[in-house]
């Protein structure tokens, strides 16, 4: 009989509630701030986060899990009687933890007497809710009985149609992380250009520039309808600011007349690059050739 367990990391942003509910197994990302070493979602939340990234001299840093954490994991899932492992990891293109990840399941085989354990490792290719939602999603069908074979190709798909959209009311931190320049940073703010960047297939590319605030939302919501597919679901994702995320979900119900699918609050690996006052939707798209 299968018995499957859905690990990932800390840039997923499933709140810990949830992630313990559905029995996602969720290991913490070490950041540095100022010289300090921390781990996301141990030493603060991610509104203490914001915080530290308003007062933080330089921008912080985060780096991959080791492979032999990971290893430590997958032994210990088969200690507890796991057949299959599914290993969701952040965009193999913004970091290293995919690779530490096949790493890891190399050394696990390798062991002497290594345990019959299926260990799929999967690239989400995205960030934040981009695999957040699909990792919940997958996680209510394991609870409902579905196997490994279906969760799995559940979550390719997804990977395969994800995108998702976001914005910023600052170019502050965009420039600090190095994302722009400082001078493109500064023409931005004089003519209070707001980009819409788009996250699929692993790249992240700025789609348009609105102008002003008030053009963020509407913004956002022509990019979501232009590209999802037809009754995809749609999740929303905002910083220390509720008001964008509410406003944008409230328009894009009313735009395709039903309901929001879930919200989600921006972690470390939005927020660094990002800053802590963004918005953001996911939609499922058309499958990438």
């Amino acid at each position: 009989m299968e018995k499957l367990l859905i690990l990932t990391d800390t840039a997923c942003d499933i709140p810990q509630e949830t992630a313990e509910e559905l029995g996602i197994r969720i290991l913490p990302i070490p950041l540095e701030v100022d010289g300090m070493g921390y781990l996301e979602g141990v030493d603060f939340t991610k509104e203490e986060f914001y915080d530290v990234l308003n007062r933080c001299v330089k921008i912080p840093t985060t780096s991959h899990i080791p492979a032999h954490q990971f290893l430590e994991e997958y032994e210990r899932a088969a200690q507890e009687g796991y057949t299959h492992v599914i290993h969701v990891t952040i965009n193999s293109k913004g970091s290293n933890m995919y690779q530490a990840a096949l790493q890891a399941k190399a050394m696990f085989k390798e062991e002497p007497d290594a345990p019959q354990i299926k260990i799929k490792v999967i690239d989400s290719k995205t960030y934040s809710l981009g695999y957040g939602f699909p990792v919940t999603e997958a996680a209510r069908m394991v609870q409902k009985g579905v196997g490994y074979a279906a969760v799995r190709d559940y979550l390719l798909d997804w990977f395969d149609t994800a995108e998702v959209y976001f914005s910023v009311y600052t170019l502050q931190f965009a420039k600090k992380s190095g994302r722009i320049s400082c001078a493109a940073a500064f023409v931005g703010e004089l003519l209070g250009l707001r980009p819409i960047l788009q996250i699929s297939q692993g790249e992240m590319n700025i789609v348009e520039k609105v102008r002003g605030d008030a053009n963020v939302i509407p913004g956002l919501c022509r990019w979501a309808e232009k590209r999802m597919a037809e009754r995809s679901p749609f999740v929303v994702i905002s910083g220390e600011l509720d008001a964008p995320g509410d406003e944008l979900t409230e328009q894009l119900e009313k735009k395709f007349r039903y309901g929001c699918s879930g919200r989600y609050k921006a972690g470390a690996s939005i927020a660094i690059n990002a800053g802590p006052k963004v918005v953001g939707v996911l939609v499922k798209g058309a499958k990438k050739r």
